[in-house]
């Protein structure tokens, strides 16, 4: 309280004689024992002090300067330059790991890879520094989920994802119910492979075998987006995994493919065509409604699907009247090899926000077998570190997942779903996984 502008605001007089300015070092003493300590005043001082305080109401109530003034001269005293700068290492490592911990992330089932790393991931880099916060981030963005998103320009989506990546994943623990549910998704894609396998040995059918986790990632996919209304997903793919989506996910009858290896059953209208190409669709029911699933016809000329299933998602979104495009949404599965190397690719992410093409972003998965279809060495197939890198383009977040980590595939697909119905932007799962 500055007693001087309060005494003089109390319309003081000029018998008030031991209030001139000499003596306001003298009043702010006496003031500041009339808040700590006002018995140790005389009756007189804590009288007057009464008075003024009536005369003067406040919110709250005054508090004395002296430890105030006292803490600010220590301060500018000894200032905290030591801690200052301990922080500035915490926020470079923090920001390295935001940027680049993909770099060394656990993402490749089989360690075919080659470590990229980066010396801005190495605790020796920032020397003294918090070895907690160190392990806590290495937990988060080297784990088996590798984050791209830093190459986003949108502040709003990067504090989102952010959010979701260090409040959530490095806490993540699925119900033990989920859990059985994963493992009883990639029991029957592992066995209908198997079977197929065993059975019409030699007859082309695209295994998915290394890459089974696709099914319980579409399964969640479905499942989630459920809850926020959706009503139709258009599904586009290649070959790889075609026939496991057609029985595991679509619920095309076992029967009906089997006979078409075996040459039975094949309707007139299919003849010249095989059994990978052929589209489906389906009604499945969820805890939160019907959602209708389409799978495109296909061709063997790859990712040529890719603008089809927008126009059919777009086409269905004006039949609904959908103009916040919520309740019809594209999944675009794709090869790592085409991916990377077929234009189309590019063209429809060129495409993909134009107003009057977009469908309210895209969630595309990429079934990585690290070969492609016949190469095995990644010097020979692109000129990227990742073959994802074209979609940035379009700036999409892009989540490099282990596919032999159910739990992490589980989450990435809520990570998706959430993410494409906040924002209406695409989005990229990387499924690293292997081809057997």
């Amino acid at each position: 309280m500055n007693t001087k502008s309060k005494l003089s605001q109390s319309q003081a007089t000029d018998s008030d004689h031991y209030t001139p300015s000499g003596n306001e070092r003298y009043l702010e003493i006496l003031y500041d024992t009339y808040l700590t300590a006002p018995d140790t005043l005389s009756v007189e001082w804590r009288q007057y002090f009464d008075e003024l305080s009536r005369a003067l109401p406040r919110k709250a109530p005054d508090v004395p300067h002296e430890p105030i003034r006292d803490y600010f001269i220590e301060l500018a005293q000894h200032p905290p330059v030591v801690s200052a700068l301990q922080s500035v290492p915490a926020i470079e490592m923090m920001t390295a790991f935001r940027r680049l911990g993909h770099l060394e992330a656990d993402i490749d089932p089989l360690k075919l890879m080659p470590p990229h790393g980066s010396p801005l991931l190495s605790l020796d880099y920032y020397g003294s520094t918090d070895v907690s916060l160190y392990q806590k981030l290495r937990r988060t963005y080297c784990h088996t989920i590798g984050f791209e998103y830093m190459h986003i320009n949108r502040t709003e989506e990067v504090e989102w994802i952010r959010a979701r990546i260090e409040n959530e994943w490095v806490n993540f623990q699925p119900s033990t119910a989920i859990k059985q549910h994963l493992l009883e998704r990639l029991v029957a894609a592992d066995s209908f492979e198997k079977y197929l396998g065993f059975k019409y040995v030699g007859q082309k059918r695209f295994s998915l075998e290394g890459g089974d986790a696709l099914i319980p990632l579409l399964d969640t996919i479905i499942h989630h987006g459920a809850t926020f209304n959706v009503k139709e997903m258009v599904i586009g793919m290649a070959h790889r995994g075609r026939l496991n989506v057609l029985i595991n996910v679509l619920g095309k009858s076992p029967a009906e493919l089997f006979a078409s290896f075996e040459g039975k059953q094949i309707q007139s209208t299919d003849v010249g065509d095989v059994k990978y190409h052929l589209g489906y669709s389906s009604d499945l029911k969820t805890e939160h409604g019907t959602v209708h699933l389409a799978l495109a016809f296909n061709p063997s000329h790859l990712e040529i699907v890719s603008p089809v299933v927008q126009g059919s998602v777009r086409a269905r979104q004006r039949r609904r009247r959908d103009t916040v495009q919520q309740q019809v949404i594209p999944i675009q599965i794709h090869g790592d090899a085409a991916f990377a190397g077929q234009g189309v690719v590019m063209e429809t992410f060129n495409m993909s926000q134009a107003r009057w093409f977009t469908v309210g972003g895209s969630i595309h998965i990429v079934i990585n077998n690290q070969v492609g279809f016949t190469t095995n060495d990644i010097r020979d197939t692109r000129s990227t570190m990742y073959c994802t890198d074209v979609s940035k383009m379009v700036e999409p977040p892009i989540l490099h997942v282990n596919a032999n980590d159910p739990e992490a595939v589980y989450f990435a697909a809520l990570f998706a779903v959430d993410y494409r119905h906040t924002f209406k932007r695409d989005i990229v799962i990387d499924l690293v996984c292997y081809r057997r």
